[in-house]
């Protein structure tokens, strides 16, 4: 798992030891408990009503994502997610901003949507798998272009 940051890997490790569905399930609700603890975006960064720009395409819970950049140039991403009801886009939230915020930038652009079923297992359904998969495109695309500002490019 040498493509991942550290702290990802561990997660998603952990994730795959998993093998019962339930046991699975519950540790994502946890995960999406959560998500008001520091990943949902403070009123500094953004209020409602948010810019399309930050919104997660194709997302069924109206997810939307920001990165903004720390004093090292690394990242902190913050999310919200508008549909109540939006456990697995939450949880995806949690973990993406506690394993690759402060992470190099070009680490994070590397991180591959297969990590949506690492963590979620086959049985996402094609909707969820999507809109979940927007939320990690959209912090890989603001960790590429974080690193390409600091390359100077």
């Amino acid at each position: 798992m040498a493509e991942y940051p550290e702290a990802l890997a561990e997660v998603i490790a952990d994730y795959e030891s998993i093998s019962d569905r339930r046991e699975r399930q519950e540790l994502l609700i946890e995960t999406a408990d959560r998500f008001n603890d520091g990943s949902r975006v403070p009123p500094e960064v953004a209020t409602k009503p948010y810019p399309e720009d930050h919104r997660v395409p194709a997302c069924e819970s109206e997810a939307f994502v920001w990165a903004v950049e720390n004093p090292d140039g690394t990242l902190k991403y913050y999310f919200d997610v508008i549909n109540p009801q939006g456990l697995s886009a939450m949880a995806m939230s949690v973990i993406l901003d506690e394993t690759l915020s402060g992470q190099p930038p070009e680490q994070v652009a590397r991180v591959p949507m297969d990590i949506v079923y690492k963590i979620f297992g086959n049985e996402l359904s094609m909707g969820k798998g999507i809109g979940v998969m927007g939320i990690v495109a959209m912090v890989a695309a603001a960790a590429k272009r974080q690193a390409e500002k600091l390359k100077g490019g």
